[in-house]
C-alpha cells in the first residue's frame, strides 16, 4: 500500500467518530464452565436457516460477530459512532438480547478478560465455519489452544486518521497512552483456577502469544513510527517476511497479523487500541473508553508536550511500564519524570497509577451531568474490576467462592451495573 491509499477515498478526521468493541465469554447458565455455541447463538439472532452459521450478524447500530474462540462472540458498533454517550444503552440491550437466546440453552455472557478455571489445552474449539481459513492458518503457526489466544476477552477502540499528518499526531499519543491502560482496565487475576499475584493477566498472555515470530507482536507497545511508508518498512515488512516460511499460502500476509497493543489499520484509516480490559458492563467500558479519548485528544491538542516531544519517547521504557501496570493496574508506581510531564506532571518525581489517572480525569473536566462521572469515580476510588474481585475473593479462590464472585459478576452485566464487591 502506498501512501496515496490515505486519500483515495474521503475519511474520517481525528475524533469525529469512534469504533467500540466488546468481546464476551458464553459460559453455562449454571456451572460457568465455557459453551463453545457462539455459532447458534450468531445463527438464532439472524434467524438463519438450519446449518447455515453467518459470521456477521447486523442488528442496528450494534452487530455481532464471531472471534477466533468458539465460546466468544464480539459486539461492537455497526458504523463509526459520532456519540458514544449514546453506546451504554445499546450495548446493553444487545447484550440483554443474547442473554435472552443463550437461556434458552441453557447458557449466559461472561464478562471480564478472561474465564478464571478455563483449561484452554483442554477447552478450546475453534470457530469452524466462514473465517476457518484463517483461524486455522494462526493455529499451525501459533497453537491457538493456549490463554493468550483461547482465554481473552477485550476493548477495542478504533479512532480514525484523515492522512500521514493525523497519523503521525494520534500513533504518538497512543503510544503514551497504552501503558495506563491497565490501571483503569485490569479484570483478570485470576487464570488457571488460581491467583496468580498479577492483576491483567490477560495482557501478560498477550505479551508472548506470539513468541514464535516475535515481530507479530513486538513489544506490545508500538514502534515510534508516524508514516505510513515507515509503518510499513519498519513493522509490516519485516513481520510479513519473519511469517512467510511458515505461511507459504499467504493467508496471513494482512495488516490485522499485528498483534501489538495498538495496531495501524491504513486499509480503513483508524488505529485499533487493543490493551484494555472488557469490564462488567457496557457502561464501565465506555467510561473508560470516554477517558481514554479524551486523554488521547488533549494529547493531540499539545495541551502539556508538543507533538514532537511525544515522538521522542522510545519504546522499552513504555513496554517497562506496561508491564509494571499489567502486574499492580492501580497500584503501580509511575516514576519516570520525562514521561510524567507528558500528563502535566511536573512538581513531584513519581505517582501510583491511580493518582496519575485522578490527575488526568480532573483535567478532563467532565461536566456534572457526564455519564462517565459516576463509572469512572467507581473505578478511581475502589481500584479497577481485577482489585474489586481480588477483595471479593480474600484469599479464598476456592472453585465454590470462584464461582459465586463470577456468577455475581455475570449477574452485574445482565442488569448493566458496577460491580459492587461489598
Amino acid at each position: 500500500m502506498t501512501d496515496s491509499a490515505l486519500t483515495d477515498v474521503p475519511r474520517l478526521r481525528l475524533f469525529s467518530a469512534s469504533g467500540v468493541e466488546l468481546e464476551y465469554m458464553i459460559v453455562d447458565a449454571e456451572s460457568l464452565d465455557v459453551r463453545p455455541i457462539s455459532d447458534r447463538l450468531l445463527a438464532a439472532a439472524a434467524g438463519a436457516p438450519a446449518g447455515e452459521h453467518p459470521g456477521d450478524v447486523e442488528l442496528g447500530d450494534i452487530s455481532w460477530s464471531n472471534e477466533l474462540a468458539l465460546h466468544v462472540v464480539e459486539l461492537k458498533t455497526t458504523d463509526p459512532a459520532t456519540d458514544i454517550e449514546i453506546l451504554p444503552r445499546q450495548f446493553q440491550e444487545n447484550v440483554e438480547r443474547a442473554n435472552a437466546l443463550l437461556a434458552t440453552e441453557g447458557a449466559r455472557l461472561m464478562p471480564t478478560a478472561m474465564h478464571p478455571w478455563m483449561d484452554p489445552h483442554r477447552e478450546m474449539q475453534l470457530w469452524p465455519h466462514d473465517n476457518s481459513p484463517v483461524y486455522e492458518a494462526f493455529h499451525r503457526v501459533f497453537d491457538c489452544r493456549g490463554h493468550g489466544w483461547a482465554n481473552l476477552q477485550s476493548v477495542h477502540l478504533n479512532l480514525p486518521f484523515a492522512d500521514d499528518a493525523e497519523f503521525g499526531r494520534l500513533h504518538a499519543a497512543v503510544r503514551l497512552v497504552l501503558p495506563l491502560s491497565p490501571a483503569l482496565a485490569a479484570s483478570s487475576p485470576v487464570m488457571d483456577g488460581h491467583l496468580t499475584g498479577i492483576l491483567d493477566n490477560r495482557l501478560e498472555v498477550y505479551r508472548t502469544n506470539a513468541a514464535r515470530i516475535p515481530s507479530v507482536s513486538g513489544d506490545v507497545i508500538p514502534e515510534p513510527v508516524f508514516s505510513q511508508t515507515e509503518y510499513g518498512r519498519v513493522i509490516f515488512q519485516r513481520m510479513y517476511r519473519d511469517i512467510a516460511p511458515h505461511d507459504p499460502d499467504g493467508v496471513l500476509q494482512h495488516e490485522w497479523l499485528n498483534a501489538r497493543g495498538a495496531i495501524a489499520r491504513f486499509d480503513r484509516g483508524a488505529i485499533e487500541i487493543r490493551l484494555l480490559d472488557v469490564q462488567e458492563c457496557p457502561l464501565a467500558d465506555l467510561a473508560i473508553v470516554a477517558a481514554v479519548r479524551g486523554l488521547l485528544e488533549a494529547l493531540v491538542e499539545e495541551r502539556w508536550t508538543s507533538v514532537a516531544e511525544q515522538q521522542e519517547i522510545l519504546t522499552a521504557p513504555l513496554a517497562a511500564m506496561l508491564r509494571a501496570t499489567s502486574r499492580d493496574a492501580d497500584e503501580a508506581v509511575i516514576d519516570d519524570v520525562s514521561y510524567l510531564r507528558h500528563f502535566g506532571i511536573t512538581d513531584v518525581p513519581r505517582l501510583t497509577a491511580q493518582e496519575l489517572w485522578r490527575h488526568i480525569v480532573e483535567s478532563l473536566a467532565l461536566p456534572p451531568d457526564s455519564p462517565w462521572r459516576s463509572p469512572l469515580e467507581c473505578i478511581l476510588q475502589r481500584g479497577p474490576l481485577a482489585r474489586r474481585i481480588l477483595r471479593s475473593l480474600g484469599r479464598n479462590a476456592s472453585p465454590d467462592v470462584l464461582r459465586g464472585v463470577y456468577g455475581q459478576i455475570c449477574d452485574s452485566l445482565a442488569a448493566g451495573v458496577l460491580f459492587d464487591e461489598g
